[in-house]
């Protein structure tokens, strides 16, 4: 049996997100029924996995000890709804590092793919960014944009950088539905 992955941004996807940055457990908050979709998917036997640029790191925003702090805060909270995350992958680089794990290169997709063994043509990856995007289809998996985060801002972009076939749901929980519905 093929492993079911789906592969998640974080901040805008499955938290609130901010232009200054999410820095502390105290800034990470959910937004509406992420977990419960998350757990969703956990109930239908898939495997799920985080993605997340964190250049903060890089920026002195916070330290690792903070961010492990938010990645704690967000599996307590799953787990209160019976789901959990399999893998946290983040980039600590900034946008000028050159690195091959910051979104939109596919570094990071490709690490978890790695991971898990998945087929990577059967994965999903969520998120709300044109980075994000771009990240999904050099690592061969399925983009889905959300509306959450600044997936508003990028569905308006979708064309112009030649996205226009890519799904677009309001949240997270409407993603995993329409997923779940063609599973």
């Amino acid at each position: 049996m093929t492993m079911k992955l789906i592969i998640l941004d974080r901040d805008g996807v499955i938290n609130q997100d901010s232009d200054a940055y999410i820095k502390s457990p105290d800034e990470w908050l959910p937004i509406p029924e992420s977990l419960e979709a998350i757990a969703k998917l956990n109930h239908a036997g898939y495997t799920v996995a985080v993605a997340t640029n964190q250049s903060g790191l890089s920026r002195g925003y916070f330290d690792l000890k903070t961010l492990s702090a938010m990645h704690r805060k967000m599996e307590d909270l799953l787990s209160k709804h019976g789901g959990q995350i399999d893998a946290v992958v983040y980039c600590p680089h900034g946008p000028k590092d050159g690195c091959d794990c910051r979104k939109p290169m596919p570094g990071m997709l490709h690490d978890i793919g790695e991971r898990v063994h998945a087929n990577m043509k059967k994965v999903f990856f969520i998120g709300d960014t044109i980075s994000d995007m771009k990240a999904a289809t050099a690592a061969g998996v399925k983009p889905i944009l959300v509306r959450t985060g600044k997936g508003k801002k990028t569905e308006l972009i979708l064309d112009e950088n030649n996205f226009s076939h890519v799904p677009v749901h309001n949240n997270l929980m409407a993603a995993v539905d329409s997923i779940l519905s063609i599973a």
